[in-house]
């Protein structure tokens, strides 16, 4: 739920409060006694945070470090919100005010912390969610109300995101993944076009029918276009995500426990890019975008492909099957190729593509890699003030080596030693433009809730690839 935004001038009486400020003084609250001014102060020596209870509200006081980097100080306003969220929720306190006597951007950081915290999936609960902010008023005439339209489209874009990655493959099947595309795309105005399996076969995407073989629900090829007519790029940007909607490991059956059962987020990359479209087309940024989605499920069933099989790609490249759980770069591979038809300006690829990217960043970044420096170090950027990080690894030749197969053109699998980059080198074989590829295996799905990222989809990536694709072309 997205609360209403208004903007206000003046601070309102008995209506809880939050102040983001470097200095504790009366003259900043008024409404506090000399004591509690007193706890205020001496709370915020050793605390970055806090509160004042005046029930039924509070105030809510974040003190900004002058001494930490600009990117910090957004990051330490985003949880300043989270932090406001599990305090306003713990008086079931419903609308809020928001003042800030610092910086003017983190006005912003402190609203996204609190809108981010502002989610829950309840939909498959008996007892829902009772608690929700409903209302927050800007006491700030530095945010103007295009900024507070963005967000808010960016935020619910994050909540699509999150969504989409916590539903179960007893719903989000492959189909009806592409019926929940074509719902945001009716909402948010982008094309949406999907190819069924018989449209598969014909352009013979051999990766994504291979994957798809042991599963009882057909693939689909989903591509989601934003073509604004002042479109600043004359070629067209291509979001590449990976769709696979649950994935048991195929005959390389993964094992149940913190695996195979986490395994329905295994479209998450899939979600991230069909939600980047969304915000792009909500917030009509004059960007031509297109994205183009793989999506099935990888199960064992008595026809599915095995290790040992001999797969001929879109392109024509034959592939070695060496493992049926390293499957995501087979439908990768083929979206990749697709998107040459398109004479792309740049290629991004969003996946959860391998463990070892997990080993690499853990919850805390994304692996990314490619051919485009200028890129790729724009994006890193990007990754600091949105804190949805990025390390980068080389593509070295060295790593393409294991790849090589004696019977076939390439195998799946390669070497276990530095995979999420072998992985890439997989992938690279088949782009013939301007390319990054993000390896986002530790941060799509949190299993105990983190400041504003709820247990369950966090949607790490969407305000990451948004905000990068926005500066890029502003």
């Amino acid at each position: 739920m997205i609360p209403q935004i208004k903007m206000i001038t003046t601070r309102q009486k008995n209506t809880s409060t939050a102040v983001l400020t470097r200095e504790i003084d009366k003259a900043q609250f008024p409404e506090i006694s000399d004591a509690e001014l007193q706890y205020l102060g001496s709370v915020l020596e050793t605390k970055s945070s806090a509160i004042v209870h005046k029930l039924p509200v509070i105030l809510f006081v974040e003190k900004v470090k002058d001494d930490q980097e600009n990117y910090q100080q957004l990051e330490a306003a985003r949880k300043a919100g989270s932090k406001l969220f599990s305090a306003l929720k713990a008086i079931d306190s419903k609308t809020v005010q928001l003042q800030n006597r610092s910086k003017p951007e983190l006005t912003y950081a402190l609203l996204e912390g609190l809108l981010l915290s502002n989610y829950c999936f309840d939909k498959y609960k008996k007892e829902k969610s009772s608690f929700s902010i409903e209302e927050i008023l800007l006491v700030d005439d530095s945010i103007t109300r295009e900024k507070i339209v963005e967000l808010s489209n960016i935020i619910k874009a994050v909540f699509a995101a999150r969504d989409l990655v916590n539903e179960p493959l007893s719903f989000l099947t492959a189909p009806q993944f592409s019926v929940e595309i074509e719902k945001l795309g009716e909402e948010a105005g982008f094309d949406v076009e999907v190819f069924n399996k018989q449209k598969i076969e014909s352009l013979k995407m051999g990766g994504l029918l291979a994957v798809n073989k042991g599963s009882i629900d057909p693939p689909t090829f989903n591509i989601l276009e934003w073509k604004p007519e002042n479109a600043v790029n004359k070629k067209p940007v291509v979001l590449v995500g990976k769709g696979i909607v649950y994935d048991t490991g195929g005959l390389s059956l993964k094992p149940t426990a913190n695996s195979m059962d986490y395994m329905k987020t295994d479209m998450a990359g899939a979600a991230v890019m069909v939600s980047v479209v969304y915000a792009i087309a909500k917030n009509k940024l004059p960007i031509h975008v297109i994205a183009l989605i793989p999506a099935t499920d990888n199960r064992p069933d008595g026809n599915a492909y095995v290790p040992g099989d001999i797969i001929t790609m879109f392109d024509g490249t034959t592939v070695e099957v060496k493992n049926t759980d390293a499957e995501g770069r087979l439908i990768l591979a083929d979206a990749l190729s697709y998107a040459k038809k398109f004479d792309p300006e740049l290629v991004i690829d969003y996946a959860t593509l391998t463990g070892a990217a997990d080993i690499v960043a853990g919850p805390h970044a994304a692996v990314v890699m490619g051919n485009s420096k200028k890129n790729i170090d724009s994006i890193k950027e990007i990754g600091l003030k949105t804190y949805e990080r990025l390390i980068e690894v080389p593509l070295w030749e060295e790593y393409a080596k294991p790849l090589k197969s004696h019977i076939a053109d390439l195998n799946n699998l390669g070497s276990r030693e530095a995979q999420s980059t072998v992985a890439g080198k997989f992938l690279e074989h088949f782009t013939d433009y301007d390319w990054m590829h993000i390896d986002s295996a530790g941060t799509p799905y949190f299993k105990e809730a983190d400041q504003y990222h709820p247990a369950g989809g966090t949607g790490f990536g969407v305000r990451l690839v948004y905000h990068f694709l926005k500066e890029k072309f502003s």
